[in-house]
């Protein structure tokens, strides 16, 4: 299967470095981080690629609006100047926007060239939370970030790293409540860091052993993380070590 490639792909590609991995990875787990891991960048794919769809719209609309005012202007023999300024900053300012987007989808396909690396948590949030922004605004909840002012990082594999962050962003939008707005803080701990997914208002509603599920189980033993919760205060932390070579 195609799960099976991709475990092959892994270890062929880190060799010696497997060790720390395959004692943290039981097999059973093998196949659910692929499956997850596949569909994650599939829905991130598929966001990101109506994101340039909705801009491409918005380029052919103000394309359209610009053949009017030539269509007018050879009419009258006069060219409204300012128009054509602004209906080409309008472009301009969707291409910027479409530059960005795709910046972002090349950085998230790198991603999974590195089987273990040193990565910035701070930065990591900030790009996990940049690529879900879409998704959360359609479920008309907004994100707010706290990062700690140092560098915070940590020794883990960051594919699967963006993959729980997006599970834990995904739980926490289901979990936001009326108020609809999702605290994200990251704090550096001696060992390792904690992220903290507060505000949660509508956390007790939701049935237990909802969160984490399998899924979220096999992958955050994958990266040697784990969650503890606070229902009562409307909150829940991810735990993850300094190396995942610790576990």
């Amino acid at each position: 299967s195609v799960f099976d490639i991709l475990r092959f792909n892994i270890i062929s590609r880190v060799s010696g470095q497997i060790g720390g991995w395959r004692r943290i990875v039981v097999d059973s787990d093998w196949d659910i981080i692929g499956k997850e891991g596949l569909q994650f960048f599939g829905r991130i794919s598929a966001s990101i690629s109506h994101e340039i769809k909705n801009i491409l719209a918005i380029i052919n609309e103000n394309a359209g609006l610009l053949e009017d005012l030539a269509l007018i202007a050879e009419k009258r023999k006069q060219v409204d100047i300012e128009r054509f300024k602004t209906v080409a900053g309008k472009i301009r300012s969707q291409v910027v926007r479409a530059d960005d987007i795709v910046k972002n989808l090349n950085r998230f396909a790198h991603s999974t060239d590195n089987f273990k690396s040193e990565v910035d948590l701070n930065d990591a949030v900030r790009f996990v939370a940049a690529l879900c922004r879409r998704l959360f605004e359609m479920q008309g909840v907004s994100l707010e970030l706290t990062l700690v002012d140092r560098s915070t990082v940590i020794t883990t594999v960051l594919f699967v790293l963006q993959n729980v962050l997006w599970l834990c962003m995904s739980f926490a939008m289901e979990a936001a409540g009326d108020e609809k707005r999702v605290c994200l803080i990251v704090e550096k701990l001696e060992s390792g860091a904690k992220i903290r997914f507060s505000n949660l208002r509508g956390i007790e509603k939701i049935p237990e052993g909802r969160f984490p599920s399998p899924k979220e189980k096999a992958l955050l033993n994958a990266t040697g993380a784990r969650i503890s919760f606070d229902a009562s205060a409307g909150e829940f932390v991810l735990l993850l070590p300094d190396n995942i070579e610790l576990r």
